[in-house]
């Protein structure tokens, strides 16, 4: 995986895995098409259609994505078209999308507004994320804190 940012950007924090993780996907776009790729877009258009995204804005957003070992590219069967899977690195923004989800579900939301749930393969709503410490016990983000490297 390439962690390296485009020619002429710095990271916005290099010791800091959250700045770094903004800066590789945390824009608006790249989020809504990981988010579309975890529910089964594949193609180019499949993206365009459902995002409403301006077609070069999406084209620069996967050509990233894929430089970023987050989507792989490959030749679809007709040859004429690629489709966009994503790799392990992908995979694993599962928990941070469904962090993010329930975020706006709690705060995003009127309480009688409507809006999507992401279930399971039985129909079930997810369980709300809640981070642990070693021991298992809920862990807050007053309890917790940042160890700054030397």
């Amino acid at each position: 995986m390439d962690v390296a940012l485009a020619a002429g950007s710095a990271w916005t924090d290099p010791a800091c895995p959250v700045a770094r993780t903004v800066d590789l996907i945390g824009d608006r776009w790249s989020l809504l098409i990981i988010r579309d790729a975890m529910d089964g877009a594949t193609t180019f258009t499949e993206f365009l259609q459902r995002l409403g995204i301006a077609r070069n804005i999406l084209t620069d957003r996967l050509r990233k994505l894929v430089e970023h070992g987050i989507l792989h590219k490959s030749a679809a069967a007709d040859g004429r078209r690629h489709t966009y899977r994503l790799t392990e690195a992908g995979l694993d923004l599962f928990t941070a999308v469904v962090a993010l989800r329930q975020w706006g579900e709690r705060h995003a939301f009127a309480p009688d507004e409507s809006h999507s749930v992401l279930v399971d393969d039985q129909g079930r709503e997810l369980p709300e994320l809640h981070p642990l410490s070693r021991d298992g016990a809920p862990l807050s983000a007053e309890a917790s804190h940042v160890r700054k490297i030397a």
